[in-house]
């Protein structure tokens, strides 16, 4: 069983949650087609301002497009009535291709706990998401510690408390303006004193320089190792997909400054921006590892990318 099956089966609220997104692509996709019967030039330059009004990016708006017209020339004749399933298969083609070498990591095989370290901006959902995360594994019956790094906020730490509290999860915290690479050592020392089976480690959500966030999150990792050699093993960068092409230039940013694994994007109930892990997925070749639906604890799933482009089209 692979680390992440014990987040199965949580698509029920997918339909709900990709509501609004789902309208927006559906309407403006009925009116590229309106009145037309074969898919042309002008069809195709219409889908592709549907594409990027949509947020799905530029190059990978032009990336479907061109697979398109690839198929019309090959089978000379497209019908319009075509196009939403056409779309569905080019856009799951595209996620394939961009998940292809980013299978989901299984868990430490030598039994240290699994580390994952949070990065993202403040604002945009991380210190719910980590909330969310340790909710999720402490239900299914993993022993998870949360570290509060993110030392330069007092709200974050104070919501990370309540969020641990709500989990029912042991924090490691310090003072404020502690170093944040003594939280992790804490932590992780912590949680092999404590055979802990997750670790989460919350950082700064300041966006400085490239330079200085190098540093800094370089630091953390460094000091990290000293305790467990193999760590982090996972970097989640969480992306607020209500920013919609905002959030491509934090994921250009976060991935110049650091090795970022796995992408969360969160706020997707409440936009119609859900176009955004299309392009993020395709243009960063990372993995987009759960997407946030919703406030609650249990609206944050793992992302599935067969059932968000069935959703979206069908």
């Amino acid at each position: 069983m692979g680390f992440f099956d014990i987040f199965s089966g949580k698509s029920e609220s997918l339909d709900k949650g990709l509501e609004k997104t789902k309208e927006s692509v559906l309407l403006k996709l009925s009116r590229v087609v309106a009145g037309r019967s074969k898919v042309d030039d002008d069809v195709l330059d219409d889908l592709e301002e549907m594409l990027v009004t949509s947020d799905v990016g530029v190059e990978t708006t032009l990336k479907i497009i061109g697979r398109i017209q690839d198929r019309v020339a090959k089978e000379k004749y497209l019908n319009t009535a075509e196009l939403n399933g056409i779309l569905r298969e080019e856009i799951s083609f595209l996620l394939e291709e961009s998940h292809a070498n980013n299978d989901y990591t299984e868990a430490n095989s030598l039994g240290e706990p699994y580390v994952i370290m949070v990065v993202g901006v403040n604002g945009v959902g991380k210190t719910t998401t980590i909330g969310k995360l340790a909710n999720m594994f402490a239900k299914a019956g993993k022993k998870v510690i949360i570290g509060a790094g993110d030392t330069f906020r007092a709200a974050a730490v104070d919501q990370l408390v309540v969020w641990a509290e709500r989990a029912n999860v042991e924090i490691v915290k310090q003072q404020m303006g502690s170093d944040p690479a003594s939280v992790a050592f804490d932590t992780l020392a912590s949680a092999k004193t404590k055979n802990a089976d997750i670790v989460i480690i919350d950082t700064a959500g300041r966006l400085h320089n490239k330079i200085a966030l190098m540093n800094e999150l370089t630091k953390i990792k460094t000091v990290m190792k000293k305790v467990i050699p193999t760590a982090p093993h996972e970097v989640l960068l969480v992306l607020d997909g209500s920013t919609g092409q905002n959030a491509f230039e934090q994921a250009k940013q976060f991935t110049l400054a650091t090795e970022v694994t796995a992408l969360a994007i969160t706020k997707l109930d409440g936009t119609a921006k859900g176009g955004v892990v299309i392009g993020i997925s395709d243009q960063f070749k990372i993995p987009v590892r759960y997407i946030g639906l919703g406030e609650g604890i249990d609206d944050l799933q793992l992302f599935d990318r067969k059932a968000f482009v069935d959703t979206l089209f069908k």
